[in-house]
C-alpha cells in the first residue's frame, strides 16, 4: 500500500544557466532537461519558468511536441515551428521515436529482462498518481533489462523502453513489480523516496526519422546519476 505523498512544496526550478543544446537545426531542437524544471508552465505565476520558455529565449518560433515529468531529465525534441510541430507530433503518435530511459529502482529486479504490460489510468481521489486497473485502464507497455545490481544499496540500475507513452507510465510499471523507482516523491514508500536527492530516471536515448531530410537520427545523454 502506497504511503500518503509529502505535502506539496514551492516550486523551485534550478538555475537558468543556459539550455543544454544536444542538436539544433531549422526544423528542430533536442535539448537535455535537468531535473526539476517542468516542461511547460504550470498553472500559476510562480510555475511559468519551464524548458519551453527557456528555449524561446534563443529560439522564439520552439514549441514543446512531447513532455517529461517535472523530476525527469534528459532528452527532449522541440519543434521550430507549427508545421515541423505538426510533422514531429504525428512522429510520436506512430510510435515512430524510439526512447530508451535510465533508472535506478529499489531491489534486485528478477528477472533481469523482461516486459510490463499492465493497464493505467488516473488514481482520481489521488491525482496526480495513476494505478494499474484491468477494468478502465489504457493499455501500456514497458520493456526493461537489467544492467546491474548494487547489493549495498539493494538497487538495480535497469534500462526502460515505454512502448506506449502513457503519464508516469515507467513510475508506476516499476511500482506494480515491487521495485518503485528511487527518489519517487508519489510511488516510493519514504524509506526508498529518500534514499536519493531526485527521482532517478532519466530520458537517456531519442531516435527517429527527421521529418525533413529523412536521415535516421540518434541522441543519446549519460544519467546524471
Amino acid at each position: 500500500m502506497l504511503s500518503a505523498p509529502p505535502p506539496p512544496v514551492a516550486y523551485t526550478p534550478p538555475p537558468d544557466t543556459g539550455l543544454d543544446l544536444v542538436y539544433a537545426d531549422g526544423a528542430l531542437l533536442v535539448v537535455n532537461k535537468p531535473a526539476g524544471l517542468l516542461s511547460v508552465p504550470g498553472r500559476g505565476e510562480d510555475k511559468l519558468d519551464s524548458l519551453v520558455e527557456r528555449a524561446k529565449k534563443d529560439f522564439p518560433d520552439a514549441l514543446i511536441v512531447h513532455r517529461l515529468d517535472m523530476d525527469t531529465s534528459g532528452l527532449l525534441v522541440l519543434a521550430r515551428g507549427a508545421e515541423m510541430h505538426r510533422q514531429l507530433s504525428i512522429l510520436f503518435q506512430s510510435r515512430k521515436v524510439h526512447k530508451r530511459y535510465e533508472a535506478v529502482a529499489a531491489g534486485h529486479i528478477v528477472p533481469a529482462a523482461g516486459k510490463i504490460d499492465q493497464p493505467l489510468v488516473l488514481d482520481w481521489p489521488n491525482r496526480p498518481r495513476h494505478i494499474v486497473d484491468h477494468a478502465t485502464g489504457k493499455p501500456s507497455l514497458t520493456r526493461y533489462r537489467v544492467l546491474g545490481y548494487d547489493a549495498g544499496h539493494d538497487t538495480s540500475r535497469v534500462e526502460l523502453e515505454p512502448i506506449t507513452g502513457r503519464t508516469h507510465q515507467l513510475r508506476v510499471h516499476l511500482q506494480y513489480l515491487g521495485h518503485p523507482i528511487l527518489g519517487d516523491t508519489l510511488y516510493a514508500p519514504p524509506e526508498r523516496r529518500d534514499q536519493a536527492p531526485r527521482l532517478l530516471l532519466h530520458a537517456r536515448e531519442l531516435a527517429f526519422r527527421h521529418p525533413i531530410t529523412f536521415e535516421e537520427m540518434h541522441f543519446e545523454t549519460k544519467a546524471p546519476f
